[in-house]
């Protein structure tokens, strides 16, 4: 009877036993999530559009945060043609952790005609496995694949008008066709970017841009019709202009103390971090906030109107001018000079608090105050033309406000650094201060912009 349980574990034994099954267990299944763990790598193409060009970039970014990544593969097929583009193999680190890296990222130059590829549908397919022993010790696998169009054909140009001359501070145009209408186009002035847009008069293919030459221009660098179309292919088309140099107007400014007294305090609100005396603040104000507001004109110019707005000349306010556009103005203090700008605008003075109207039919976009500006308005006319009214006494539109010309848009006045009542009155090209006169004048219109548009149709 005693001999029956005499090999039986006691309670002590079984239950050391059972913690010892337990721990085997988890081990078992501890080493089994990490060494067998089934996540699959993350993997994408990045900046990689539906279309490649002939000079491409094909970009991928591709994570594991489990056991790391073990391989890359990336390929490209086109029929019967299969190309690879990428291949990278990691070294396991240990066997313990991250062993191998969690991240890659790479930008692949891609040229089609080098690797084999004709123009038409391409397949690029990206492999990545991981450390993971999961699959038979294959790793987890992720495959993606991206379906593009090779396109190294850049787009045709084809110049209908371009301006004859320009001088410095003027507006011009160009006329042209292109055979593509995806594309990124317009003309480029010594650097400065003017983008193009349908001409607006039915036809598809037909495009115009308007353009300007700075006040300062000495000279034209380089001028050309420009296009890039969706696979990233372009074409630049030179045309000439004559450039007419033009007289520079001089004008001088006296800065009294009771104009320092009666405008810095205004200033100072806007700006109360200003220091110094009422001269060192005036200095600052006319060169440091003059030149951050003027760059805030020329950002608000960034993204014009697709359609043209205006029709026929701009409207002059009445009154009588006091200062002309591109003077350049040498500021006095106690008959010592103390300061050299340009003044960007016309300043028109009629009666005190004057209506000020739209000169053309347009889209308001900035209505506050400004700096040197004071309370300014400003017009979006479409494809770029601009026009803009300071030193308002009173607004009366708000952005996003569509007005028609000769709309009331706010009051004259001696709002920032404006020493009595008057408008000043600026236009510009794609954020660069043009000529008002121009703009103002119905038989430049004719010859520069109305006549032009009409003979590109034949």
């Amino acid at each position: 009877m005693g001999s029956k349980y005499r090999n039986r574990p006691t309670r002590p034994g079984r239950f050391l036993l059972i913690i010892l099954l337990i721990l085997t267990l988890v081990t078992i299944a501890g080493g089994y999530i990490f060494f067998f763990e089934n996540e699959k790598p993350v993997a994408s193409f990045e900046s990689t559009g539906e279309y490649i060009g002939q000079d491409s970039i094909v970009q991928y970014l591709v994570s594991d945060q489990k056991s790391g990544i073990r391989s890359i593969s990336l390929n490209a097929t086109q029929g019967e043609i299969k190309k690879v583009l990428h291949s990278v193999t990691f070294p396991r680190s240990s066997y313990k952790g991250h062993v191998g890296p969690l991240e890659d990222n790479k930008s692949l130059p891609f040229d089609a005609h080098k690797h084999g590829f004709k123009d038409g549908s391409l397949t690029l397919t990206l492999e990545v496995t991981d450390f993971s022993f999961n699959g038979w010790l294959k790793g987890n696998k992720t495959v993606v694949q991206k379906h593009v169009t090779i396109d190294t054909k850049p787009p045709r140009i084809q110049i209908l008008h371009s301006e004859k001359y320009i001088i410095p501070g003027g507006s011009g145009i160009a006329i042209y066709r292109l055979s593509e209408n995806n594309c990124r186009h317009g003309i480029a002035v010594n650097g400065h970017f003017n983008p193009g847009f349908l001409i607006g008069d039915g036809r598809d293919d037909t495009y115009i841009s308007f353009f300007a030459l700075p006040f300062d221009a000495e000279k034209i660098d380089s001028l050309a019709i420009t296009a890039v179309d969706i696979a990233g292919n372009s074409a630049d088309v030179p045309f000439s202009t004559v450039y007419k140099a033009d007289k520079k107007k001089k004008d001088k400014i006296n800065v009294s103390d009771g104009f320092l007294s009666k405008k810095i305090p205004e200033f100072q609100q806007y700006y109360p971090a200003m220091s110094g005396s009422s001269l060192d603040k005036y200095l600052y104000i006319n060169n440091t906030i003059r030149k951050q507001n003027n760059k805030e004109i020329s950002n608000l110019c960034k993204n014009p109107l697709d359609e043209r707005l205006w029709e026929g000349k701009f409207l002059r306010m009445a009154g009588s001018s006091r200062a002309g556009f591109a003077d350049y103005r040498t500021y006095f203090y106690k008959s010592k000079a103390i300061d050299n700008q340009v003044h960007l605008g016309m300043d028109i003075a009629s009666t005190r608090r004057a209506e000020v109207k739209a000169a053309n039919r347009g889209e308001v976009i900035f209505a506050d105050y400004l700096g040197i500006y004071g309370n300014m308005v400003m017009l979006d006319h479409g494809q770029g033309v601009f026009s803009l009214y300071s030193h308002l006494s009173e607004i009366n539109v708000a952005p996003g406000d569509k007005v028609k010309q000769k709309a009331v848009l706010g009051l004259t006045g001696t709002t920032g650094m404006a020493g009595g009542d008057h408008l000043h009155f600026s236009m510009l090209v794609n954020g660069i201060f043009v000529m008002p006169k121009e703009w103002w004048d119905q038989h430049w219109i004719d010859v520069t912009i109305a006549e032009p548009i009409t003979d590109s149709k034949f």
